[in-house]
């Protein structure tokens, strides 16, 4: 669910002394050259958007505020130039390189889970230290006062590890703006977005066209993570045709794009403007009622610029 910015809390970092995080510098400075992959997306024309209608009611029966599908109207055709766009989502590790370059500040759940601790100050704490941010903080499933210094800095670090894996979320658009310009790239595009999902055979969902809630994080299979989340790429089945991966489930991913009425759209929303962006893609939290609609390539949900969540994340293009 999306909510908006708050005041960060109290972090396990700074209750161990370390230094806080600042605000963001005018001009960063740039990202080191990471080497992760990105996608050739071919340059042409390609249809965007939708005819589908609610046909089963869904609307009605799961009491969704705003009609489905209706701002995909009418399936339109794009050309657009050769674009690279990221393979995966951004990973937390890869935005807490940005961070410690930046001193932008941290998403509020790693304030909150203990996340944002460095290697180096876990590894340089003392026992009871450890045990503290261990319960309070990591939550840890084990009794951390029966543990050695040694084998509870193990787990720690294990659970570290794993998150360094997971896509970053609870990022404003503007968070994302940032990362994508310090990495040297930027947001794509909500066009580009689409094309990279649908592949070069234009499918519905990344894969094909039936749907199929377990080729996706969708949390109808999901991974032991800890999280609803799963570590980018965790689903080999959800990758376009592009082979652009998690475009249907795991997070949700801002775009740069206003959310606007498509050209000659009949359909009207009070946010069409300049007031929200738009997010897509599927998130990882649903399960039991992961309906196909979400996870669909030309889906369109939007939220305002300040607005963060569990489920949104993103990823950049170039």
């Amino acid at each position: 669910m999306l909510a908006g910015c708050g005041k960060q809390q109290d972090s396990a970092d700074a209750q161990m002394s370390s230094p806080k995080a600042g605000t963001p510098k005018t001009t960063p400075p740039p990202a080191a050259n990471t080497g992760e992959a990105m996608r050739l997306i071919p340059a042409g024309e390609f249809t965007m958007g939708s005819n589908k209608t609610d046909a089963a009611g869904l609307q009605k029966e799961y009491g969704f505020v705003n009609p489905l599908y209706v701002d995909e109207h009418p399936p339109h055709p794009v050309t657009l130039p050769a674009f690279m766009i990221d393979t995966y989502e951004v990973t937390n590790a890869q935005y807490k390189a940005y961070i410690q370059q930046t001193k932008a500040l941290d998403p509020p759940a790693w304030i909150q889970n203990g996340y944002n601790v460095r290697d180096e100050k876990l590894r340089g704490a003392t026992l009871e230290n450890l045990r503290w941010v261990a319960r309070d903080y990591f939550k840890l499933d084990k009794d951390p006062d029966v543990m050695t210094r040694e084998i509870l800095l193990a787990e720690l670090e294990k659970i570290q590890k794993l998150r360094d894996t997971l896509p970053v979320t609870g990022v404003t658009w503007d968070d994302a703006y940032s990362y994508c310009k310090w990495a040297g790239k930027r947001l794509p595009s909500e066009a580009e977005w689409e094309k990279a999902a649908r592949g070069p055979h234009g499918h519905e969902y990344p894969w094909g066209a039936q749907w199929d809630a377990k080729k996706a994080n969708t949390g109808v299979d999901p991974i032991d993570s800890g999280e609803a989340t799963a570590p980018v790429g965790s689903y080999p089945s959800d990758i376009s045709g592009y082979g652009v991966f998690d475009m249907a489930g795991n997070v949700s991913e801002w775009v740069a794009n206003w959310y606007q009425p498509y050209p000659a759209a009949a359909y009207k929303h009070e946010a069409f403007g300049e007031i929200h962006k738009v997010i897509r893609g599927g998130g990882a939290g649903d399960g039991h009622y992961a309906l196909s609609s979400f996870y669909r390539t030309s889906r369109r949900a939007h939220a305002e610029p300040s607005a963060m969540s569990t489920d949104v994340g993103f990823r950049c293009a170039r």
